[in-house]
């Protein structure tokens, strides 16, 4: 495992080790709201802050993108960007933590010039630890993994994550014939865990709209390394800045796209 990773996996052990005794006492989390349907406990905040402290000990030098604390500069000559950059979301799926449902994960990816190389997601929970590194594969528990052999659509279990109130029904309508025509469709509320699913071929696919690169980062590196393809939603790879993503085995993402209008 490159030093890098093993540092990335270190410091997600160490979050998950908080946000496991935290779960223990979910009664006394102090929870506050960025948005609508948008928390943020202590946990999330102190997880984060035992994850920068990992990685900056490690690399001073490296710059720092996480979900709570925001943008943080490495210690590099002033008026340049850092060539690495790690993205962090210390819990994913914190909504699904504060209810007590067991379907969270904590993920770091490094980026090197704006490209993912390494990622991390730790399920805390199933002690699950997804891992990539690119050009290296795809690895669970230090079992590589692959993308699903899912040909048709109408077979497949797809994860999305697009707008789900009354007014996103507009929004809604152009991704309708997709998930009508696939064999089943979740929303677990964690679109770390949905991508990491893909790569295990646990989900055949998944569709996500307006996500953040905390969200995507890791996994989309892992989708890519254990065999999928991702795109935005007109097949190009634009999907990390506008946070329009399709992620699948191929086949799979071939009759995704096909079934969204041009």
């Amino acid at each position: 495992m490159h030093p890098m990773l093993n540092t990335a996996v270190k410091a997600a052990r160490r979050a998950g080790a908080m946000i496991n005794r935290a779960s223990l006492d979910l009664d006394r989390l102090q929870i506050s709201r960025k948005g609508p349907r948008n928390y943020v406990t202590e946990v999330d905040r102190a997880a984060e802050e035992a994850i920068v402290d990992v990685l900056q000990t490690a690399y001073p030098d490296h710059g720092f993108l996480g979900e709570e604390s925001g943008e943080q500069p490495g210690e590099h000559k002033p008026g340049r960007r850092a060539e690495y950059q790690w993205i962090i979301d210390p819990i994913d799926g914190t909504t699904n933590f504060i209810h007590g449902y067991l379907h969270y994960a904590v993920s770091i990816a490094l980026m090197r010039d704006g490209v993912p190389v390494h990622a991390v997601v730790f399920d805390p929970n199933r002690n699950e630890l997804f891992t990539a590194s690119r050009g290296g594969g795809a690895f669970l528990n230090d079992r590589r993994i692959r993308v699903s052999g899912r040909i048709g659509l109408s077979e497949a279990l797809l994860g999305e994550r697009i707008g789900r109130s009354s007014g996103d029904e507009a929004l809604r309508a152009p991704f309708q014939p997709m998930l009508s025509s696939c064999g089943a469709v979740r929303r677990a509320g964690s679109s770390v865990l949905d991508l990491a699913y893909v790569a295990a071929g646990r989900l055949d696919g998944f569709c996500g709209f307006q996500l953040k690169p905390w969200d995507l980062a890791a996994g989309g590196l892992l989708v890519l390394e254990a065999g999928g393809l991702v795109a935005d939603f007109q097949g190009e790879q634009t999907w990390f800045d506008t946070g329009n993503v399709l992620a699948a085995s191929p086949k799979v993402f071939t009759r995704m796209l096909a079934s969204l209008p041009d």
